[in-house]
């Protein structure tokens, strides 16, 4: 069967992608940001999955505001990279995972979660950044990213969005449906955005760097009760736009301690760094242990 080996938790800025893209990585600005991921890059090439399920939001390129599903599945066989006004970043298309998709929406939608089945997505730089991220620059006609993607885009954007809690039953649920695919794959499930920011009104720059570092111990030590925070204290604590974090608690509750199958996972990097544009970057990543 398929099964989840890890979890990757990852901020998604935008001005990172660009600066990768620019060549601005090795500056004195963004060489701290860049130079905290290459042991992840490292990582990632010793225990590369089949496939990723990326969760991430839509910034108004896929979705405008005159549609906005909660939860959408990319079950397309490729995604090409979106252009949000200054062209499409200059990388690889990402290559979907149709079947494994089909059937994580088949049996999550039975589990009562009402998925939006995207059979074309253009996906912008909250799924391209963590990606560049995490496997470093890629040429965007040779290269190609070193693993299957399925899209899952969560409106963070416009209210009402989702709560933690539900968030974090939803990958409880996408758990199950991964071990029930009958083809043995190796899959991550990556959770992105974040952290603490705030993009506009008097709070405008705002990073909490305590509350940043209280949610990644709580999300490693005590997930079950940090889906319990309310929007409230996202939007108080962490900025309007620090609660793109509920994301990361579905690829938390993917876990197999959350499922009672396995241990508390093991920590394999954690990394927090102030300031990457108008944010805080923060990173994670659990490696799974199934009993």
């Amino acid at each position: 069967m398929a099964r989840i080996t890890a979890s990757v938790y990852t901020s998604h800025v935008p001005a990172i992608g660009a600066a990768l893209d620019l060549g601005k990585s090795a500056e004195p600005y963004w060489q701290p940001v860049f130079q905290g991921y290459e042991p992840s890059q490292q990582w990632l090439r010793e225990h590369r999955p089949d496939v990723v399920f990326l969760v991430y939001n839509d910034h108004a390129t896929a979705f405008s505001l005159e549609l906005i599903p909660t939860f959408a599945i990319g079950c397309a066989a490729e995604f090409q990279p979106a252009d949000e006004g200054w062209g499409p970043r200059p990388v690889p298309t990402v290559m979907g995972h149709p079947e494994l998709a089909a059937h994580i929406a088949q049996s999550v939608i039975q589990e009562d979660f009402d998925l939006t089945i995207a059979n074309r997505m253009d996906v912008d730089h909250g799924l391209t950044v963590p990606l560049s991220l995490m496997c470093g620059k890629q040429d965007p006609v040779q290269g190609a990213w070193p693993f299957r993607v399925i899209p899952f885009a969560v409106n963070v954007v416009q209210y009402p969005v989702p709560s933690g809690r539900r968030c974090f039953q939803l990958g409880q649920a996408l758990r199950r449906a991964v071990e029930s695919f009958d083809e043995d794959l190796n899959v991550q499930v990556w959770g992105t955005g974040g952290m603490s920011h705030q993009l506009q009104g008097p709070r405008a720059g705002l990073i909490n760097r305590a509350w940043d570092n209280a949610f990644l111990d709580r999300l490693i030590a005590d997930p079950a009760g940090l889906a319990q925070v309310p929007h409230l204290d996202y939007v108080r604590e962490a900025g309007s736009e620090g609660i793109e974090l509920v994301m990361w608690l579905i690829a938390r509750g993917a876990m197999a301690d959350v499922a009672g199958a396995g241990p508390a996972p093991t920590v394999a990097r954690r990394f927090y760094h102030v300031p990457a544009s108008n944010t805080a970057v923060g990173h994670l990543i659990l490696e799974d242990h199934a009993g």
